[in-house]
């Protein structure tokens, strides 16, 4: 959010996540609710700001895969990562008065073999605790476990910022 503006407010929106996918089955579209959800919910307390959300989740072979829901998890979907390629999706709203945008982005990330000692090491960080896929782009300066990225690198951390730019400037905010 830095990259957009250094006045910003970080709110957390409580929404249940579970029932989008009551409602929806494709990746995307579960995303797209949770992320306009999420807007809306704190645009109620912010009508007179720019309100920004997003919902961020790693596909691949056509599994969703969210935060891991322990240690165990974070190990099995590295594990499923390792040597091969996945997308990552992040679905975001903007809402600006009574004006309204969502988008989807989508990045492919291909992984290098890991190995169970680094994959270990990097739970026992807590790191991949609290993101989609069990692990963060921020977070590879260490590890190395990106080979490539095709697409928006910082959509891989959850938040892509030219996409979101240019919806604001669709917008006319100016920041």
């Amino acid at each position: 959010m830095e990259e957009i503006s250094s006045a910003f407010k970080v709110v957390v929106a409580a929404v249940d996540e579970s029932l989008s996918f009551i409602k929806y089955h494709d990746a995307c579209e579960i995303i797209k609710d949770i992320a306009l959800r999420k807007c809306e919910a704190v645009a109620k307390d912010y009508r007179d700001k720019v309100v920004i959300a997003a919902d961020t989740v790693v596909v691949i072979n056509k599994e969703m895969i969210g935060k891991p829901k322990d240690h165990q998890d974070a190990y099995r979907i590295l594990k499923k990562l390792s040597g091969k390629r996945h997308d990552v999706y992040t679905a975001y709203a903007i809402k600006h008065g009574q004006k309204l945008i969502q988008n989807i982005v989508k990045s492919t990330v291909y992984f290098n073999e890991l190995s169970d000692d680094l994959i270990w090491f990097y739970i026992a960080t807590g790191s991949p605790m609290d993101k989609a896929g069990a692990y963060g782009f921020q977070d590879d300066v260490d590890f190395s476990f990106i080979k490539k990225v095709v697409g928006s690198t910082s959509n891989v951390v959850g938040f892509p910022v030219s996409e979101i730019k240019k919806d604001l400037q669709k917008l006319k905010v100016v920041l």
